[in-house]
């Protein structure tokens, strides 16, 4: 797949490096030219320049600019007809993680900025050391990653291109779910700062066998079906 990254920071380069190494084609982007270029430096093919560039060359963008209007990334937003836009963004973090209930993630935000993209959040869930550890041993983990958006195909892009560099995809549905898939961001980020002090920490969502009998007394059927 062509892959465009849209900034040049941490997670825009580790995500475009891993991609590169399992066969895609990646430009990476900037607001400066050069910059583009010195992360490309990175080998595996890659290629690098303006955000422009990169958003035209991809048929995939990853979208790590938080915050900003893609009306201030792009000369035009019309570069992005038509793409799939991945956002991995949070919001930031309020003093003592006193988070506002989210009433319009970031990702929707986006999609109501450039309406003629195919925006798909995902791979904000994990701090960007985790990367490190990617294909393998990570692999071995089952490292979920969350995945919303309103167009199907475009999820299961996303997704697959989740599980090329190691991770397991989890099938969100519609880009509204985002609200809660950051939230999940927060919370991530709430154990790696305030408590736990170590940025591998991960979820993973695994589906376990049904319970063979009631030891515990007799319960009423759940109504999460």
């Amino acid at each position: 797949m062509k892959i465009g990254i849209i900034g040049s920071g941490n997670m825009g380069r580790s995500l475009g490096i891993l991609w590169a190494e399992q066969g895609h084609d990646v430009f990476f982007g900037a607001r400066d030219l050069e910059k583009g270029k010195a992360v490309a430096e990175a080998g595996h093919g890659t290629k690098g320049g303006t955000n422009d560039e990169a958003a035209i060359f991809g048929d995939i963008l990853l979208y790590t600019v938080r915050g900003v209007n893609p009306a201030e990334v792009f000369s035009s937003t019309e570069v992005l007809s038509g793409k799939i836009l991945i956002d991995c963004n949070n919001f930031d973090i309020p003093e003592g993680f006193a988070f506002p209930p989210i009433v319009q993630s970031l990702a929707e935000k986006l999609a109501a900025e450039v309406p003629n993209a195919l925006v798909v959040k995902a791979f904000n869930t994990m701090a960007q050391e985790v990367f490190e550890l990617a294909p393998t041993p990570l692999k071995d983990y089952e490292v979920s990653v969350f995945v919303a958006g309103d167009d199907s195909q475009a999820r299961q892009v996303v997704m697959s291109l989740a599980k090329d560099i190691g991770f397991a995809p989890v099938d969100c549905g519609a880009l509204r779910n985002a609200r809660m898939i950051e939230g999940v961001g927060d919370f991530i980020r709430f154990l790696l700062i305030s408590q736990l002090q170590n940025p591998y920490t991960t979820i993973s969502v695994n589906t376990l066998p049904p319970a063979q009998q009631q030891r515990l007394g007799g319960r009423q059927t759940s109504n999460l079906h």
